[in-house]
């Protein structure tokens, strides 16, 4: 990208008539798995000096509470499918200490599902819980739902109770396995056999509650050899029975090309259509009146922690696995997955910035000792603060341009969130590494809304990461943009992520 481009202008439109959906405020969701140390010494460290009575970290669960997540999956991920969750409830002192196939490791069982859930009603999230479809199944399943749902009066409900948990937990959301189609799942299935057993898990569970949500496993990413085949030999089955499929991709930046880095997002949008309009065909094969929404319930930049990872010595309990420390370069893609989620508001209902502590998260913490936030925890926050509402499809006229891997890329990237009568809310990366972005924004038919914060995060060092003792990357609200004859000006910095935010006056 060179100098030729300076004074690099972008137009864009924003009408109440032009309408995607209605936010599910559950897009803000995120991701707790028994890996590495998002459990042990994140969010759970019993001699921890702000540890709770139960054990959990007070310093972790605030800087949780201040990204207000609607809903956290859990137990895995691909600990999930190796998982016998009887071993996590009942008095401590009689848990097994197991091995851990999925990252190998030893799993001491001090956190199961009641700490789990527990934990999550008090710092004001759901729990999107997964059960095991790769060493177990039907029975299993039904059994945990027993366990978790039921008021009383049957045997697994029973034995809740005599744990200490009298009232069922009443998880409404669960999903169907985890992974099915990697080699690297306990139990990989073939897509008919995860769409029989899914189909038969999902029928047994919806007989013990009716009233719970269940999320099909779908392809593992893009790049999976029988992605989209796999949505659509599976969806034959679980279709009707079924209320989500899930998505799952991560990205990198391996060969050090930002330009083509901060274009990725393109891949999501391309993954959230292919299966949108695989699960169209389904329906429309079917005859069916119902439409499938996505579950986008793992994202993220996952690439940093790969060759430290392939040093960590087996089975020891928390080690430091998947600890990517994030650089400024991964909050500008990871804001533009989150203006990927908001467009496709429409069919995407549920997501998981996977995963929340320590573990490719944007929460870090030391065992013993701090707590404090990446550079992606910002994005996250804004977002999940400021995008709640409805999504606007913005109409966009922006400048592009071409990446390794991807043509028409446009410098502009934004969505458009409006909470009627109160806010009116434009996100937006500027993907330009060298120049910023002039943009000019017809906001005419929101008539007396005025600018009340534009907030801009900025660094001249793509490269720049937030320590314990450094926040170099952080945002402010000095980013000058003005309303004047019902059109907004803003000055969007080189490499940005700016949160331009209106109210009516």
């Amino acid at each position: 990208m060179s100098s030729a481009t300076a004074g690099l202008k972008a137009k864009m439109v924003v009408d109440k008539s032009y309408k995607i959906a209605e936010i599910d405020p559950r897009i803000y969701g995120s991701f707790v798995e028994h890996l590495g140390r998002a459990v042990y010494g994140g969010i759970y460290e019993a001699a921890h000096p702000t540890a709770d009575t139960y054990g959990f970290r007070n310093d972790v669960k605030t800087l949780i509470q201040e990204l207000n997540v609607p809903i956290i999956r859990y137990p895995g991920g691909n600990f999930v499918s190796g998982y016998n969750w009887e071993d996590g409830v009942g008095p401590l002192g009689d848990r097994p200490k197991r091995l851990e196939l999925a990252w190998r490791t030893i799993e001491p069982n001090e956190v199961g599902t009641n700490e789990f859930a527990r934990w999550a009603k008090e710092i004001g999230s759901e729990v999107m819980m997964a059960v095991n479809l790769g060493t177990r199944g039907v029975d299993a399943a039904r059994n945990l739902l027993e366990y978790c749902n039921h008021p009383g009066g049957s045997y697994w409900s029973d034995l809740r109770r005599s744990h200490g948990y009298e009232q069922p937990h009443k998880i409404k959301t669960w999903c169907l396995g985890n992974e099915m189609d990697g080699s690297w799942q306990i139990g990989q299935k073939t897509p008919q056999e995860y769409g029989r057993i899914a189909y038969e898990t999902a029928k047994a569970m919806r007989l013990v509650d009716p009233t719970i949500e269940l999320v099909s496993c779908g392809s593992s990413s893009t790049a999976m050899p029988t992605f989209p085949e796999w949505e659509a030999v599976t969806l034959d089955h679980t279709y009707e029975i079924a209320d989500y499929i899930s998505l799952h991709q991560y990205y990198g930046n391996r060969d050090h090309d930002s330009a083509n880095f901060l274009a990725r997002s393109m891949d999501m949008e391309h993954f959230i259509r292919t299966v949108a309009s695989t699960c169209d065909y389904v329906k429309a094969k079917k005859r069916s009146k119902k439409t499938m929404y996505l579950s986008f319930d793992e994202w993220n930049v996952w690439y940093h922690s790969n060759d430290t990872d392939a040093k960590i010595d087996p089975w020891t309990i928390g080690p430091p696995q998947l600890e990517d420390v994030y650089n400024f370069e991964d909050a500008l893609l990871v804001g533009s997955m989150l203006i990927t989620l908001l467009r496709h508001a429409d069919r995407v209902k549920m997501a998981c910035l996977a995963q929340l502590v320590n573990v490719i998260a944007p929460i870090m913490t030391e065992n013993g000792g701090r707590a404090w936030r990446q550079t992606i925890f910002y994005p996250y926050l804004h977002a999940s603060r400021y995008g709640r509402g409805e999504s606007l499809l913005p109409i966009v006229d922006s400048p592009k341009y071409d990446a390794q891997d991807y043509t028409d890329v446009p410098y502009l990237d934004s969505a458009v969130v409006y909470r009627e009568e109160e806010e009116l809310t434009i996100f937006a990366v500027n993907r330009h590494l060298d120049e910023a972005l002039g943009l000019r924004c017809d906001v005419r038919g929101f008539e007396d809304y005025r600018i009340i914060e534009h907030i801009v995060l900025e660094h001249e060092d793509l490269k720049a990461v937030n320590t314990a003792e450094v926040e170099s990357v952080k945002p402010h609200s000095r980013g000058g943009a003005e309303c004047r004859d019902g059109f907004v000006h803003a000055r969007l910095s080189k490499a940005s992520w700016n949160v331009i935010r209106l109210k009516k006056a």
